[in-house]
């Protein structure tokens, strides 16, 4: 059994979608799939993606993405809470999964969040561009830190088996300093609405060995005090230096 990461697939481009298309029908029977979040707002493709991947996969695990949780598309006052229970329901449906799974001494499990400005606090510029505030409607007074404490309450119903290799996945970052150095000073002002320091401590009360994330589009491969952190974006079509259009294996047993 392999077990692969991927994120960020964005299939609304047709090219992304393609590619899911033409993977193997047969050379990943026996292996399981993270899927790190950002596939599409449309429950239509969503559901094509996740069924797809079941198909080809022996388990497709998945968290959303902001990206799932947009609103705009949809018809009536739905809010972006409303849209992740059908984002659940489609998983389900689909044979994909957002359950902890365990086989062969491996434990992996999912984990939730949203940005909650503990890596900073937004400015003007980053709320009048950012997407999230206009594609998400969140419940009449709620704030990011709601949200957050919503989605963390997802994850202290998640354990781990004693003596399992742990791997925990995310589609938000756990810690500011898995983006590079490399990143230009002008893109920086992003850097709020990346991820949670809470998700960090969550995750560490699991002991994992690898934790998988999205989210940011550049690709890493990262070890800090004990914990591998993976990034295997596959992103825009025109983001080819940053993300890389292919599978990442990133365990075997």
């Amino acid at each position: 059994m392999r077990v692969f990461a991927l994120s960020d697939i964005h299939i609304d481009y047709d090219v992304n979608g393609k590619w899911i298309a033409n993977l193997s029908i047969v050379e990943y029977q026996d292996d399981v799939l993270i899927l790190a979040g950002d596939v599409t707002d449309t429950r239509r493709l969503l559901d094509w993606c996740l069924s797809t991947l079941a198909r080809r996969f022996k388990k497709v695990l998945f968290v959303p993405g902001n990206h799932d949780l947009w609103v705009l598309r949809d018809v009536g006052q739905k809010n972006s809470l409303q849209k992740f229970d059908e984002v659940c329901a489609v998983v389900e449906s689909s044979g994909a999964s957002m359950q902890a799974f365990r086989e062969r001494g491996v434990s992996i499990i999912p984990l939730l969040t949203w940005y909650d400005y503990s890596f900073g606090e937004p400015s003007d510029k980053l709320r009048s561009i950012w997407m999230d505030y206009r594609a998400c409607r969140w419940p009449s007074g709620s704030t990011e830190k709601d949200i957050v404490a919503h989605f963390a309450a997802f994850n202290k119903k998640q354990v781990s088996m004693t003596g399992d290799k742990v791997i925990t996945y995310s589609h938000f970052l756990p810690r500011i300093d898995l983006m590079p150095e490399f990143i230009p000073s002008a893109k920086k002002f992003l850097y709020p609405i990346l991820g949670s320091a809470q998700l960090e401590r969550q995750l560490r009360s699991f002991k994992p060995n690898i934790h998988v994330y999205g989210h940011s589009h550049v690709n890493r491969h990262v070890k800090i005090d004990g914990v591998s952190y993976i990034n295997n974006a596959y992103g825009y079509p025109s983001e080819t230096w940053i993300t890389s259009k292919r599978l990442m294996c990133i365990h075997e047993c």
